[in-house]
């Protein structure tokens, strides 16, 4: 399935950000939308600010277009400021991107655990994140850190419980 571009992506303004604090708003906001969506459709949760430059979201070679660094900079703390995203260092070199928050993710790991009948089952991370039966769930494939993140809002949910095993981290389903 490809990605579906807004209509703003084919409009060249859109890649310079205006000085109108109204437009300047609204154009942040779907550059904001823009972003998540490119990242969740292709399940990027870590960027670099240097690679990201010349990705297709931000560099429209078609209408020879790039948003600039100082931009995505803006698009980026605008993100940050919603929850969305982690600085990875001070540089600002490299950043977690999170299209979906950990208590989202949490929910939908515990309503497969839920659906599948398996509460009060341990699991490995790698199990969860990447074994065949969760091959066809949203979940599948997630970063580490991100599973984590989710796991630990559901242990303070009281729904599961994070273990250390012989051969690394697991979860028990409550």
């Amino acid at each position: 399935m490809s990605f579906e571009w807004p209509w703003q992506y084919n409009f060249p303004p859109f890649f310079t950000l205006q000085p109108n604090v109204d437009t300047r708003q609204k154009q942040l906001a779907a550059w904001c939308s823009l972003a998540l969506s490119y990242c969740r459709h292709h399940k990027l949760y870590t960027l670099d600010i240097m690679e990201v430059q010349e990705c297709p979201v931000f560099n429209h070679k078609n209408i020879d277009r790039k948003l600039s660094t100082e931009a995505i900079l803006i698009v980026f703390e605008e993100l940050r400021k919603k929850g969305n995203l982690e600085w990875l260092d001070k540089n600002k070199t490299q950043c977690l991107v999170m299209w979906r928050r950990p208590e989202e993710w949490g929910k939908l790991i515990y309503q497969w655990v839920s659906k599948n009948g398996m509460v009060n089952t341990v699991f490995t991370l790698y199990e969860l994140a990447n074994g065949d039966d969760t091959e066809s769930e949203e979940f599948h494939g997630l970063e580490e850190w991100m599973l984590i993140r989710s796991l630990q809002a559901l242990q303070t949910d009281g729904k599961a419980e994070i273990i250390t095993m012989d051969d690394g981290k697991g979860v028990k389903f409550f």
